[in-house]
């Protein structure tokens, strides 16, 4: 088990320079991407003058490696309520990860909230992933074990006997800790599950056939709402509608029992054909 602040945290080396370790806890098919984003969102925290995250998006360039990684931060546009920065993850000279970040500071306008949350029962009345799987099953990646789970449509017979919606829901929670007083470390938290329904999403139609296919994460995009401080169980609503032509794109959503929207996003993925 993993610890997201911990995990994520970034070591100055210079003058918008730092070095970060990746940990193998977030393993799926090497370092998760949100977790590699995260540290990216990190290290622009630490730059800024602003106090919270308003958007991030990148570019996932390679597969990084588990260990130190070099972390690069340039200021693009200073302003005194929103800061553009660019921040560049390498890992043995090689580019990982390219990012464009804005914060903001204190800033107020006009209120609206027309979001309608998904109708699905709350972590309350859900049970836990643990409960429902058999007392020796272990997470299929080591990356499952930073997270108490709860899903919305939990089948024990996997793969199924049918093509399934291309849709993902589970309400999950940080362990050991659950949230974060820090507005980028609790950040990480969301642009983590807005990477994560990705492929679980769109593999849903075709897992009954069990086809011979990955497919890693091109880009990823994260709006910043509300903050999830205080809200130890987050859902994260994934779909990814149409997958055609090699790529797929997917949308997330990052909800708070009650109903409040945290975080949205996305991204698109290629496909990529498993060795026989």
């Amino acid at each position: 088990m993993g610890d997201l602040a911990h995990d994520t945290a970034v070591t100055p080396t210079g003058e918008g320079t730092f070095t970060a370790e990746l940990s193998d806890d977030w393993e799926i098919w090497g370092p998760m991407g949100g977790y590699v984003a995260a540290v990216a969102l990190r290290a622009a925290g630490a730059e800024t003058p602003h106090a919270r995250p308003a958007a991030f998006s990148c570019h996932f360039l390679r597969v990084a490696g588990f260990g130190t990684v070099d972390v690069r931060v340039e200021t693009r546009k200073a302003g005194r309520t929103a800061t553009s920065q660019r921040v560049e993850l390498l890992q043995d000279g090689k580019p990982v990860l390219d990012a464009m970040v804005w914060s903001v500071g204190d800033v107020e306008g006009l209120e609206h909230d027309e979001t309608v949350p998904p109708d699905v029962p709350g972590p309350d009345r859900l049970a836990n992933i643990r409960e429902l799987l058999p007392p020796d099953a272990e997470p299929p990646f080591p990356f499952w074990n930073n997270f108490e789970a709860k899903p919305i449509d939990f089948e024990k017979e996997w793969p199924p006997d049918g093509p399934r919606e291309a849709r993902w829901r589970e309400w999950l929670r940080f362990l050991p800790t659950a949230t974060f007083e820090d507005p980028w470390i609790d950040g990480a938290r969301c642009v983590i599950l807005t990477d994560l329904p990705s492929w679980p999403s769109a593999h849903r139609p075709h897992a009954w056939q069990e086809p011979p296919y990955t497919a890693p994460t091109l880009d990823l995009n994260v709006a910043f709402h509300q903050p999830t401080a205080g809200h130890e169980w987050l859902l994260c609503d994934g779909a990814a509608p149409l997958s055609t032509a090699g790529l797929f794109g997917w949308r997330a959503r990052v909800w708070s029992p009650g109903g409040r929207l945290h975080a949205s996003g996305g991204g698109q993925c290629v496909f990529r054909r498993m060795p026989s």
